[in-house]
């Protein structure tokens, strides 16, 4: 294979990326937008749990975006299945708030518990939303 060969990629590679870490920027908005605390301002006053739920809910978001990178046949598809994810986690999270009372005070009060519980379901519901996405 000749250099130019592997680069004809290169179009869609950049395309695929950039509208990946759209999306991310995309949920980033909304997640923070959608909870009850200010998750920034709590990581920047060293609020472990706030960090440890953003985090989960980074990866939760990522895991099944990477996967629609791998099997989207277009950009479009690439959107609609990155929509699917966020709209995933953010069902996680009004979820885990119906079962654990004051769970956003637990946050904003640092409580790694509640926080370390969110990451967790979080990562996992991403994981089987990844592998549910079939061809």
């Amino acid at each position: 294979m000749t250099l130019s060969e592997s680069l004809a990629g290169l179009p869609a590679f950049f395309l695929f990326f950039a509208l990946s870490l759209a999306l991310l920027a995309v949920f980033l908005a909304v997640y923070v937008a959608i909870t009850p605390y200010t998750e920034l301002s709590l990581i920047r006053e060293g609020n472990a749990a706030a960090a440890i739920s953003l985090a989960g809910a980074v990866i939760g978001f990522v895991l099944p975006l990477a996967r629609a990178v791998t099997q989207s046949v277009s950009a479009l598809d690439l959107v609609a299945w990155g929509g699917v994810a966020l709209v995933v986690q953010v069902v996680v999270f009004f979820s885990v708030g119906k079962l654990v009372p004051r769970f956003a005070e637990a946050i904003k009060e640092g409580r790694v518990a509640a926080a370390t519980l969110l990451a967790a379901l979080a990562v996992a519901v991403g994981m089987l939303n990844a592998a549910a996405m079939t061809t």
